[in-house]
């Protein structure tokens, strides 16, 4: 027994001495659905958007009615003359109670028609700003992760550069003691050294804040994340052709999807407006039954049965111009969702385009940034080497590592916007699904 309590404590202080599992691109997107409250809204607005359609429906149904009641009069009677007052002052109590059953059945109602195919619209349009919302979440999720792996590639790219400055900043004050170097060299050093340490602090503020960015979307706190694959290869967009993805923006966004049901509601809104001058006509039945006890008039009670089957007609006449109002207002709101929809498709199109562009030049870019790193490193070492032997002076280090930095730096965010403008641009195009994020999240380290 106690060399199986040893064995469980051994094991129990490997458990907590190890360091907590990186989390990917897709664990922290499953935690953001279940918790960013922008998504949450968005899914229930569905769910109540979706109903628009039996509402609709429910116009062109029957409807039955049943309605009950039950009375109690307290009858006095008092006679003007009083020698007849004996024989007529009476009182007494009489009961009622009864109900009707109505069924109604809309035949001629153009107004429940265009209704019945506004809710279909009202359920599109209802599912296109779901569809985007489900897209914003995923552009929301990766931008806020990979904007927390560029601010922990800022912050060690600043720690690396400090200590490379300390370096040369404890090689300028030997050099001086000895007599090689003057003391400039020192204090150069010394306020590329402070500088870098400012730039620490604000580098971790900047890594907090994404941080938090990040809790606010998932409302979970991350010890580690998976950064990207140093030997990751970005791809260039499938159809590698502008304009096509333009046409498929225009067509198929949310947005403009969205900004089409609108205008086909408006359409329809027209038509609805216009039918409200028609007559309407209704096919009516009923059952009514009340038994009663007496009434004021007589003390003698009855039954009463009462069945009617017809229909009923309707004509608006005047209604003090209210509905030609409408119908200018109806009509007036119809050419805005035309023009509604042209403003979604035009913003489509050039959210496409740039997001378009920024993934080639991000491309091309990413290139050019790898060559000038192996040149910057070279740049580095070359200026070491001269300083060492003389004929560079520490400066010409100082500004050969600042530059290497820089350009990591810059590589870095580089490829971050690559991946994000790419699902930028699905995104514009209406294409952007769950298992976009789950082949980036393959392109993550191990």
């Amino acid at each position: 027994m106690t060399k199986i309590r040893a064995a469980a404590l051994v094991t129990l202080a490997v458990l907590l001495a190890a360091p907590a599992a990186a989390e990917d691109l897709l664990q922290v997107y499953r935690e953001a659905q279940r918790y960013d409250a922008v998504f949450s809204a968005a899914r229930n607005s569905l769910v109540a958007g979706r109903e628009k359609f039996p509402q609709g429906r429910a116009l062109l149904l029957p409807n039955v009615t049943l309605t009950a009641n039950a009375t109690r009069q307290q009858i006095d009677s008092a006679a003007h003359d009083a020698s007849l007052a004996p024989f007529v002052n009476t009182e007494r109590y009489a009961y009622a109670r009864g109900y009707t059953l109505t069924f109604s059945q809309p035949v001629l109602r153009l107004q429940n028609v265009a209704q019945y195919a506004q809710s279909e619209y009202q359920v599109k349009q209802a599912e296109a700003t779901f569809g985007q919302a489900a897209q914003d979440l995923i552009l929301r999720v990766a931008q806020a992760y990979f904007d927390v792996l560029a601010a922990q590639d800022s912050l060690g790219l600043v720690r690396a550069q400090k200590a490379a400055i300390s370096e040369q900043l404890a090689q300028a004050k030997r050099n001086f003691e000895v007599g090689t170097a003057t003391i400039t060299d020192t204090h150069e050093a010394q306020a590329r050294f402070d500088l870098s340490s400012a730039q620490e602090i604000a580098a971790l503020n900047d890594l907090e804040n994404r941080r938090s960015a990040l809790r606010q979307i998932t409302g979970k706190e991350y010890a580690e994340f998976k950064p990207l694959r140093a030997d990751v290869k970005l791809a260039q967009p499938n159809p590698n052709d502008m304009q096509s993805w333009v046409d498929l923006a225009e067509k198929q966004g949310f947005p403009v999807q969205a900004a089409d049901a609108l205008r086909e509601i408006a359409a329809l809104e027209l038509k609805r407006n216009y039918a409200a001058h028609l007559p309407t006509v209704d096919f009516i039945a009923s059952h009514q039954y009340a038994n009663q006890t007496g009434t004021v008039t007589s003390a003698v009670g009855n039954d009463l049965r009462i069945n009617t089957i017809g229909f009923q007609l309707s004509m608006p006449l005047f209604q003090g111009g209210a509905l030609f109002s409408r119908d200018r207002e109806a009509a007036a709101l119809s050419l805005k969702s035309r023009d509604d929809l042209d403003n979604a498709r035009r913003n489509a199109a050039l959210t496409t385009r740039q997001s378009y562009l920024a993934v080639i030049n991000g491309i091309a870019q990413v290139g050019a940034l790898e060559q000038a790193r192996i040149s910057s490193q070279s740049a580095l070492d070359s200026n070491k080497l001269g300083y060492e032997v003389g004929v560079r002076i520490n400066i010409d280090v100082l500004n050969a590592q600042q530059q290497l930095y820089s350009t990591e730096r810059d590589l870095s965010v580089a490829r971050y916007n690559i991946i994000t403008n790419l699902l930028k641009l699905k995104a514009a195009a209406g294409s952007l699904i769950e298992q976009d994020l789950e082949e980036v999240n393959r392109a993550l380290a191990p």
